[in-house]
C-alpha cells in the first residue's frame, strides 16, 4: 500500500509540474522594461550620430559600424552589470562630472571608469586596483600612496584627479581623444609603436589587439546605454538609485590611530561604515610614522 501511495503521489507531482509550466507566462524583465524593448536588438544605421569626446565615430564606415553596434548588442544585454552601473552612477557621477570638468578632460570619460571597473573599487588580476584601474607603479608618479595600510586608489576624489592629469598628458602626445582611450588600455608605448608600424595616425585605421580594438567602441556603446536606458528596456526610478555618500564630516588626522575601531567609535559610527566611506584605509589602524596630514571622512 505504501508503495502505491508514492505512485500516486508521483503522477499528482508530475501533473502540477506540467500545470504550472503550461500556464506559465513571460512577464516583463524584472528592470522595468517592456518586452518590446527588451527584444529590440541593436542596429547601426551609416547615418547615425554617436560621439565619443566630442569626437564623431565614423559610422559610415562598414568596419566601424559592425564593430560598434557588436559592443551595442554585448552591452545592452549586460542585464545585471547595467543596472548596477546605472544605481551607482546617481552616486558617482556627480562628483566625477565636477573634477573632470575642473581639469579640462571630456565629460565622456566617466564611462571609461564604468569600463575599467562597473564603478567598483575592483582588483584586476594584473594588480590594478581602483575605479580607474590604476597599476600601483603608475599610482606612485601620480601622487597617489600605496602602502601596508593605505592605498589611495581606493580614494574615490584622489585617483579620479589622478586619472585626469593620466589622460592630459597623453592627450599632449596623441592628439584625439580616442587615442587617448587606446593609450589608457594598451599603455602609451605600444600604441606609439603600433602607430609608427602601421602608418596610421587616427584610431579607427590602426589594426591593435583584440581588446584595445573593441575597447573605443565599448566605450561608445556603454555611453549610449547608460544615457538611453529606456530605450534599450532599463526603466530606472530615482528611487532605485543609490544616493550620494556625502553626508559625512572631514576628520583631519597628522598622528597615529591605534585603532580604527575606536576612532569610529569616537565619533559616532562604526568601523563597517568608516571603511564604507574611506575604502582607501586597508588595515584597522594607521601608524603615520611620517605624520603625514589624512582626511577622514566620518558618517554623520
Amino acid at each position: 500500500m505504501k508503495n502505491l501511495a508514492k505512485y500516486y503521489l508521483a503522477i499528482l507531482a508530475a501533473f502540477a509540474t506540467v500545470a504550472v509550466f503550461t500556464s506559465y507566462k513571460p512577464q516583463s524583465p524584472t528592470y522595468g522594461g517592456s518586452p518590446e524593448l527588451f527584444f529590440n536588438i541593436p542596429h547601426v544605421q551609416p547615418t547615425d550620430e554617436f560621439w565619443f569626446a566630442g569626437e564623431r565615430i565614423p559610422v559610415e564606415q562598414f568596419d566601424v559600424r559592425e564593430r560598434l553596434e557588436r559592443e551595442l548588442i554585448i552591452n545592452s544585454y549586460r542585464h545585471s552589470h547595467t543596472i548596477l552601473n546605472l544605481k551607482n552612477s546617481a552616486r558617482y557621477f556627480p562628483i566625477m562630472e565636477k573634477i573632470l570638468k575642473e581639469n579640462g578632460v571630456p565629460d565622456d570619460f566617466k564611462y571609461l571608469a564604468v569600463a575599467e571597473s562597473d564603478l567598483r573599487n575592483a582588483t584586476s588580476s594584473a594588480g590594478a586596483k581602483g575605479i580607474w584601474q590604476f597599476m600601483e607603479g603608475t599610482a606612485g608618479d601620480y601622487g597617489m600612496e600605496v602602502s601596508k595600510e593605505v592605498d589611495e586608489r581606493l580614494h574615490f576624489e584622489k585617483s579620479t584627479r589622478a586619472a585626469c592629469q593620466y589622460l592630459k598628458r597623453y592627450k599632449e602626445r596623441f592628439g584625439t581623444w580616442s587615442l587617448v582611450a587606446a593609450a589608457y588600455n594598451m599603455g602609451p608605448a605600444g600604441l606609439r609603436n603600433e602607430m609608427e608600424s602601421q602608418k596610421a595616425n587616427s584610431f579607427f585605421d590602426l589594426n591593435l589587439s583584440e581588446e584595445t580594438n573593441r575597447y573605443i567602441f565599448r566605450l561608445v556603446a556603454i555611453k549610449h546605454v547608460m544615457e538611453h536606458p529606456t530605450q534599450y528596456g532599463f526603466d530606472m526610478k530615482n528611487e532605485q538609485m543609490y544616493p550620494p555618500l556625502d553626508n559625512y564630516a572631514l576628520i583631519t588626522v597628522d598622528s597615529s590611530i591605534v585603532n580604527l575601531g575606536d576612532f569610529a567609535k569616537q565619533y559616532g559610527t562604526s568601523y563597517r561604515l568608516l571603511k564604507v566611506f574611506n575604502p582607501w584605509l586597508k588595515d584597522n589602524k594607521l601608524t603615520n610614522p611620517k605624520r603625514k596630514v589624512y582626511e577622514i571622512k566620518v558618517p554623520r
